[in-house]
Order: structure tokens, then sequence, then C-alpha cells
């Protein structure tokens, strides 16, 4: 996937678009004031006590939540929907403060980025300080940041300058969270496209491009030394949608099948996304790293494409993130490193309309943007409604009590 661009926009103008039978005016009587308090009130009350909610009590997976779309719901109301579902890592493309603000006292971790536009002005090491200083330390701890990215699938652009910029401005950063005595509670990386790759089959002769070896080499020592993880940004679909004739689908969809065999280690894989992951680390142990742990900062798969994109709809994408998200409650690990379960991102927590490229794009989400499911994998959270000022403060108050009257008694 690509970069994604910072959103600058107030709150007023992310909320325009959406349903106006969801807003309510400054003018509405006090009747509508106390029909919505109850319906938010009885809406939480249902929420915590059906089984969807304590069905994903403890889901651990990670959600990429970009905001390339103009009918979002707010920061806000998007925290409500998490804390429903009970995702509690999320990654985000920049560090807009209305969604690190929105999420102050919660026990959501962040990832938070610096876009590609901005990676060559992070060399300068005041600059670096100083954008640490605005997007990151403010925020701490109220607000639960844990990672860094510094841009996004850099290596396999056409920008030579900013490839030969990134490890600098990498290293710019991670001294900035040295000198602020963040590093040990914030780390510094950067997110890979698979193509950085030059050889995945078998996954024990993974190998990466030469023309990405020789800025990958100080990247990783870099993060051995850091022990920041490496990202990679995975996508089976790709691979099925290059060629869906010679590519099984269940092996992609994580369904039943024969599997394919590695002839070096004689390790069987049910499944591409380990396939693709172990070929990952044997692409850095062959760089002479052992001591390096891969993340998964993106994969998913598309409800919706154009008509050259086969596979893309709902029913394949229910099957790969529902299969995807029951591996990882199991905290399965790929069959090289069988007992470090697979750190995964999905990408994303909402369909965006302004996506550019092919329809798949802009259907990548698991939510649409009014909070209901984009098909049914058994997340079924709460997104409150549109409301008033002073009535979001009366609401949230009731539902924070609810929340928290629900939970002790289950407790």
């Amino acid at each position: 996937m690509r970069a994604q661009k910072s959103k600058n926009q107030s709150e007023k103008e992310k909320e325009r678009g959406r349903r106006s039978s969801g807003s309510i005016k400054s003018s509405d009587s006090n009747s509508w004031r106390c029909q919505d308090l109850h319906f938010s009130f009885f809406s939480c009350v249902f929420l915590l006590l059906s089984c969807e909610f304590l069905q994903i009590e403890s889901l651990s997976v990670g959600i990429n939540y970009g905001q390339i779309a103009n009918n979002l719901p707010s920061p806000h109301r998007v925290k409500w929907l998490l804390q429903s579902l009970n995702i509690k890592r999320v990654k985000l493309y920049d560090a807009d403060p209305n969604v690190l603000t929105a999420f102050l006292n919660t026990e959501v971790e962040f990832i938070v980025g610096i876009g590609n536009e901005n990676v060559s002005a992070m060399v300068d090491p005041v600059k670096a300080q100083a954008w640490v200083q605005q997007h990151v330390q403010v925020y701490l701890p109220n607000t639960r940041i844990t990672c860094i990215t510094v841009g996004n699938e850099i290596y396999t652009g056409n920008d030579t300058a900013l490839k030969t910029n990134l490890l600098p401005a990498i290293q710019s950063v991670y001294q900035a969270l040295v000198t602020l005595g963040l590093d040990k509670q914030v780390n510094v990386t950067t997110a890979h496209k698979l193509d950085i790759l030059g050889s995945s089959y078998p996954p024990s002769a993974g190998s990466f491009r030469p023309d990405v070896a020789e800025y990958l080499q100080p990247l990783l020592n870099f993060h051995s030394i850091t022990k920041s993880p490496f990202l990679i940004n995975a996508y089976p679909y790709f691979a099925y949608k290059a060629n869906p004739g010679n590519v099984p689908l269940e092996y992609v969809l994580f369904q039943p099948n024969a599997g394919v065999t590695d002839p070096n280690t004689k390790l069987n894989y049910d499944n591409m996304l380990y396939a693709q992951l172990d070929s990952v680390y044997a692409a850095i142990q062959a760089m002479g790293h052992t001591d390096i742990e891969v993340k998964i900062s993106e994969t998913g798969w598309p409800s919706k494409g154009d008509p050259d994109e086969p596979g893309a709809n709902p029913q394949y994408a229910a099957i790969y993130n529902g299969n995807l998200l029951q591996r990882i409650e199991m905290k399965q690990g790929t069959p090289l490193k069988p007992y470090v379960p697979v750190d995964t991102y999905v990408f994303a927590l909402f369909n965006e309309d302004m996506k550019p490229g092919p329809a798949s794009e802009r259907n990548y989400g698991l939510f649409n943007p009014d909070g209901s499911p984009a098909y049914n994998i058994g997340l079924n959270g709460y997104l409150p409604p549109l409301t008033s000022d002073a009535t979001t403060m009366v609401v949230n108050l009731v539902s924070l009590l609810v929340f928290t009257s629900i939970a002790m008694i289950l407790a």
C-alpha cells in the first residue's frame, strides 16, 4: 500500500458529508436531547451484554487507521468504536493531533508515522527533535505512543535521494528520543513493501533484491542495536490477483489445503502469508542477523474491486480476515518460528473513498464510515451517533459509568 497523506481537516470539516439524520442542531428541543441520552445509554448496555462483545474481549490484532476519505467519523467517535471492539493497537500514517487527543487516557497503543514527504527534513537533528517534541512527547504518557515509522515503502520507490536519506532520518529521530529520554518506551522503524524481496520461494531461500540490499544492510544493523522491529506490508491478495489461475485460493485464504513444503527445511506451509513472513526472516538471516523481530504492518483483502481485479469481493475478504483473526487469537507462529506469535496490523479500519488507484484501494476496510461492518466476521462494534457538544459530554459520562459498572460485574 502507499504512504498516506496527513489530514489537517478540522472536526467540522470531517463531519461534513455524513448522514444528515444523525446530526443535532443547537435549536433542537430538550426532548430530543433526552432521547439521545436514552439511546446512547441503552445502546452501551446492550452492546456490553451482547455475545459479540464478550467473544472479542481479548482481541489482540492491530488495525491500520487511515483517513484518506471525506466521510469518516470523528476520531472521538472512532475511539468508542475501537474500545467497544477492544482493539488496543492502532497504526497511523501520520501523527494526527485530533486522533491522539481523542485517545487520551485510554489503553490504546499507537504507532505514529512521518510521511514520505517529510522524511528528508528529519535528517536535520534539530528538525527531528522538534517533530518528536511536537508529535510524541507532548502526548506522553496520557496517549500511549510506542513506535514511530519514518516513511512507508521507500526502498521500492524511484526516489534515490529519499532512499539515501531514510536511514539518517531514522537515526536522527532515534537520537531525538534518546536526548528526550523516550527511547526506552518509543522505538523507530520504517515499513517495507514485500517487493524488497528478490526471491521468496522456497521461504528458506528468501533474499533481498540486490538494488535494495545496499540500503538494508546498515538498516538491519540499526534494528539489531536498537531492538526495533522490521515492518513488512504483506498481501497474499496481490499474488492471487496477478495469477489467479495458478495460485490456489485455499492457500491464500487460510483454508484447508495440502500446503507447500520447503524442500530445504521440510517445513510445510498451509498459507501464503506465513511463507512470505518466513521468506523475510530468511532474507534477514542471510544478511547476518537472527535477532530482529519481523512484524506485519499491513495485510488485508479488498471487499470490492474493478472488473480486472479477481477475488476482490466481500466473501473472500471475510474468509481471509476472519481466518487471520482466528490464527492471531491462537497466538500462532510461522513454521520457522512456531513459538513467536505473528504480530499483525490489519489494513484497514475503514473504507477510504478518496484513495487513488483501482477500486480495491478504496475497499480494504473492515467497516464502512457509518460504523457498520463491511462484511461479517463477528466484529460488531458501537459507533456513537452524532450529537451536539453539550450532549456529547453527558453521553460520554453516562457511557463511561456504564462501561465501568459492567466491567466490575464481569470481573
